[in-house]
């Protein structure tokens, strides 16, 4: 029995310091009907594939507010967020008023146009049509609801606004219980979730008009103002709307080893992503970093970027 006693002692003490050198991480994402849950999938296997003693797990979330609310309370340890609502977390401003968040950056995969997807038949010509039709501004938390209904805001705009997840709202669309949503992009190209409504059902994009894009320019300055050509899905002409970068963030606390080992499996990959987002096919994610990010890097990030001979610009730098 003594022998037995020792022979399991030392078995522990022997896996001991080996099971301590995995560590657990959540990544929280967004609805699964979204096409960035897919991409945050496939993060998640280039970690663990790619990223020595990191073991990683994604997580349906309601996406940026949802995630940043998460990694305040220890919840997820990185997440989806996009660039403007994560420059409000940090300065502690609009929802965040008051409110500072210990928000860091990692990287920024893609630009996010916020298309204004609805039926056709709805007899809705411009965005001013919008007074008093049911509307869902956005995912329930999310970064594109806030988003949303700021720039509404700013140029005077209303609806019957109407909440829930991406997947009850297309459902509402299909059943022509809402007459439309807003929905990221994939790039230049319409959400797989407004594609499954286009299955079944004729839509339209609305835009916004010279006058409003220049108000927008002028008043939202954490936001872009972008061309979509025509084709962002069949039959879609060209349109003007506004967008966001989409990114993962992480608190200060991800101790700067782990935050680099993520970033080189990331920023090395040369397939797993763009497979998982037809859009990001021939992007290169340090360029789009350095054009959208708008906090600064976690300090893991930037040993990456340094590595590469990157030059960082001011509001992407670690402040001392």
């Amino acid at each position: 029995m003594k022998h037995l006693v020792h022979a399991l002692l030392g078995a522990t003490l022997l896996a001991g310091p080996l099971a301590a050198q995995d560590t657990d991480l959540l990544i929280g994402s967004t609805s699964a009907s979204s096409s960035h849950y897919g991409y945050f999938v496939a993060v998640g296997q280039l970690i663990n594939e790619n990223a020595e003693g990191l073991r990683a797990s994604v997580v349906e979330t309601g996406a940026t507010m949802d995630n940043i609310r998460r990694m305040e309370r220890g919840q997820v340890d990185l997440g989806l967020v996009t660039t403007n609502v994560a420059q409000h977390a940090v300065a502690g401003t609009n929802e965040f008023e008051g409110k500072q968040q210990d928000l860091m950056l990692l990287w920024v995969y893609t630009g996010a146009p916020q298309n204004v997807v609805m039926r056709a038949d709805a007899g809705v010509a411009d965005l001013s049509g919008l007074a008093g039709v049911r509307f869902n501004p956005g995912i329930k938390g999310s970064a594109t609801e806030a988003t949303t209904e700021a720039v509404f805001d700013t140029l005077g705009l209303s609806a019957d606004y109407v909440r829930g997840s991406t997947t009850d709202v297309v459902d509402m669309i299909k059943d022509n219980r809402v007459a439309g949503y807003v929905k990221s992009g994939s790039g230049d190209k319409l959400d797989g979730s407004t594609m499954d409504i286009a299955s079944s059902t004729d839509i339209t994009v609305l835009g916004l008009t010279a006058a409003q894009s220049d108000k927008l320019r002028a008043e939202m300055p954490d936001i872009s103002v972008v061309d979509i050509p025509e084709g962002a899905a069949d039959g879609v002409p060209a349109y003007t709307t506004w967008s966001f970068g989409v990114g993962v963030g992480a608190p200060s606390s991800m101790d700067e080893e782990t935050a680099y080992r993520i970033v080189k499996a990331v920023m090395e990959d040369k397939d797993a992503q763009a497979n998982a987002m037809a859009s990001l096919k021939g992007q290169n994610l340090a360029d789009i970093t350095m054009q959208f990010g708008t906090i600064p890097l976690h300090p893991g990030a930037v040993r990456w970027f340094e590595e590469q001979g990157i030059e960082l610009p001011a509001k992407l730098k670690p402040t001392e």
